[in-house]
């Protein structure tokens, strides 16, 4: 693990230390508003370098995950309605599936499909996408907010948490959030919009949610990585 996140054995020791022993206590007080406007919401806007996407979650509610489901945490999940994704996503963060390593992923969807798909290994990956026919569909949307974690080390436990990060995920919904998917995939893929890799804006509603890797709205800054340490 720690060849993977390009840390020494001593550094990374350090670095899984600060991640698994953070007050969860504190961030599950500060996702709460997270939860609650994802739950109420109805469409979500993506927005960054080769993405444009949008997509509806409405009546799917919000699930947080703050120490209760994993370690190390700090998401806030929920799911597109199934048919309503529309748009391009470009992915910028490694991820290794059914033992493939995949680099500048690159999704479009039509009315919930994914109709087109690109990346560094595109028929490995397309062959993934007709397992069958749900692994064209969407099954989790979420949003990444643990500040100990920047950089991704292709380990999903860890990436999908990554700050200022969201993960959009073909294949199967889990049962919290149920859109009726249903697939032998899923696959959580991360895209990071913080700054340093090429930023972006999330969007509830025409309401700007975070922008950058930042939340923007007063109750959710608590999120931010400066006030969740």
């Amino acid at each position: 693990m720690a060849q993977g996140a390009g840390m020494s054995t001593e550094a990374f020791e350090d670095f899984f230390f600060r991640v698994c022993t953070m007050d969860y206590a504190k961030m599950a007080k500060a996702q709460k508003p997270l939860i609650r406007r994802m739950a109420k919401a109805d469409k979500v806007h993506l927005k960054g370098p080769g993405t444009d996407l949008t997509f509806s979650v409405k009546g799917l509610g919000a699930v947080g995950c703050a120490g209760d489901r994993n370690i190390p945490d700090g998401e806030v999940f929920s799911c597109p309605v199934k048919k309503s994704v529309n748009g391009v996503i470009q992915y910028n963060t490694p991820s290794i599936y059914a033992g493939t390593r995949f680099e500048n992923m690159r999704l479009e969807f039509k009315n919930g499909k994914i109709v087109d798909a690109t990346a560094s290994d595109t028929k490995r990956i397309n062959e993934i996408f007709d397992t069958d026919h749900g692994a064209r569909y969407v099954g989790e949307f979420s949003l990444g907010f643990n500040p100990h974690i920047k950089e991704p080390m292709c380990d999903i436990l860890f990436d999908e948490k990554i700050a200022g990060s969201l993960h959009f995920t073909p294949g199967q919904a889990y049962e919290e959030c149920d859109n009726g998917n249903r697939s032998a995939v899923h696959w959580d893929m991360v895209l990071i919009q913080r700054p340093e890799y090429g930023g972006g804006e999330v969007w509830f509603d025409d309401e700007l949610i975070r922008k950058d890797g930042m939340f923007v709205p007063k109750d959710l800054k608590p999120l931010n990585p400066s006030n969740l340490k």
